[in-house]
């Protein structure tokens, strides 16, 4: 048992190939925030190597968009670290513009289509109220 957790949370209303991109870069940016969280290379039975994963489980939710804002409100009050997906990063290729994209949008204007946060479990838990399991 961990006593952080980690939580992506996604709008519901998007394709599966987008909340599968959303998925995938929100989880690269909880372990950019600490890389102690990879841990070691797998091997296989026949002595092929395999890269490392993160060492904790991860839960992904899904909301609406409002629901995404009350999220995103709870955890900067809360002084959370947080991963953040755009719109506007659908349209763009590459790092640079993706960041570029959420340099120029106010904090109360951003579309969030995805978040992501690890932080001890309770608080996790208070600021994703109202989001559900993702099915």
């Amino acid at each position: 048992m961990f006593d952080t957790k980690i939580a992506i949370i996604v709008r519901e209303d998007l394709a599966v190939w987008q909340k599968l991109n959303v998925t995938a870069f929100l989880t690269s940016g909880v372990l950019g925030a600490n890389e102690s969280l990879l841990g070691e290379t797998y091997q296989d039975a026949d002595g092929q190597n395999y890269s490392p994963l993160i060492i904790q489980p991860m839960i992904v939710l899904s909301t609406d968009g409002p629901g995404l804002t009350k999220i995103h409100n709870r955890a900067l009050n809360r002084g959370a670290r947080l991963s953040l997906y755009i719109e506007e990063m659908f349209k763009n290729g590459n790092d640079t513009a993706n960041r570029a994209a959420v340099r120029e949008v106010k904090t109360e204007d951003l579309k969030i289509v995805g978040l992501a946060l690890r932080e001890e479990r309770k608080i996790v838990d208070k600021i994703t109220k109202g989001a559900k399991m993702h099915a």
